[in-house]
């Protein structure tokens, strides 16, 4: 179902340095990132025009308490490629992303997390991918050398296998938040989570909808600024609830299952 290609070496050219796509749509979730807001976009008008000839950049505010929106606003007042949507409350990771997909334009849509720990230039290592002669629907990226704490690589070692034995989702790192799309592919699906278990879900019926998946390793770095929320316990409750919801649904229901939930895309 997916294939994953080599990781890079030294020597190997700069992800930005690959033919560039026509259109991308780029978003990332934010939920109390005040700190690293500023500088995300700023690489990110860096680095895109090296990806895409034509590109929007999406910032999600998640409900957030801190001066992320007001940083966001004046950002869009600036610069015409980026724009952000709001959320009046804090309403989860996978809300987030589900409206990032919503607000996306163009016919290749990527995201990742909004606390740096991904490089904006490697999504190039996911265009360069989907662009191959076989042209894949999806590609999801895999940690290199995952640089988070122990009780979270963890919790992904035990949730990605649980992936693997009760959906047959064979990826390396199934919740990698650094992940590209075809539109096209994204048209039927939908999706019920609103919690860490959006991605998972997303990828399970990607799959059950026959679309074709690949892999790239991508670097992934220390968090600096920020908390992250992922290993709370009310967090991992729900994914948990969500998984075995699914689950059951695709048992006794499927038809059902995968019509259940919330559409990917805007009109």
């Amino acid at each position: 179902m997916s294939a994953a290609s080599p990781a890079p070496k030294a020597g190997d050219p700069p992800a930005s340095t690959a033919k560039r796509v026509p259109e991308l749509s780029f978003f990332f979730p934010a939920h109390n990132e005040e700190a690293n807001l500023e500088s995300l976009v700023e690489e990110s008008l860096a680095a895109l025009p090296a990806i895409a000839d034509k590109f929007e950049i999406i910032a999600v505010n998640d409900g957030s308490k801190d001066r992320t929106a007001s940083i966001a606003e004046e950002l869009a007042k600036k610069h015409p490629e980026f724009r952000v949507v709001t959320h009046p409350v804090n309403l989860g990771y996978g809300a987030a992303l589900r409206s990032g997909f919503r607000a996306s334009r163009y016919g290749l849509i990527a995201f990742i997390d909004g606390d740096r720990q991904f490089r904006v230039a490697d999504v190039g290592r996911l265009t360069a991918r989907i662009v191959e002669a076989d042209s894949p629907d999806v590609v999801v990226g895999f940690r290199l050398k995952r640089a988070d704490p122990p009780i979270r690589r963890w919790y992904a070692r035990i949730y990605r296998l649980a992936n693997r034995i009760f959906f047959g989702v064979r990826v390396h790192d199934i919740d990698c938040a650094c992940k590209l799309f075809k539109r096209e592919a994204l048209v039927p699906i939908r999706v019920a989570s609103g919690g860490a278990f959006f991605t998972a879900e997303l990828l399970i019926k990607l799959r059950y909808a026959k679309r074709s998946m690949a892999e790239v390793g991508v670097p992934h770095y220390p968090r600096t600024a920020g908390s992250p929320t992922g290993a709370k316990p009310s967090v991992v409750f729900r994914a948990v609830r969500d998984f075995w919801s699914l689950r059951l649904r695709l048992w006794f229901t499927r038809g059902k299952a995968m019509s259940r939930g919330e559409a990917m895309l805007g009109q």
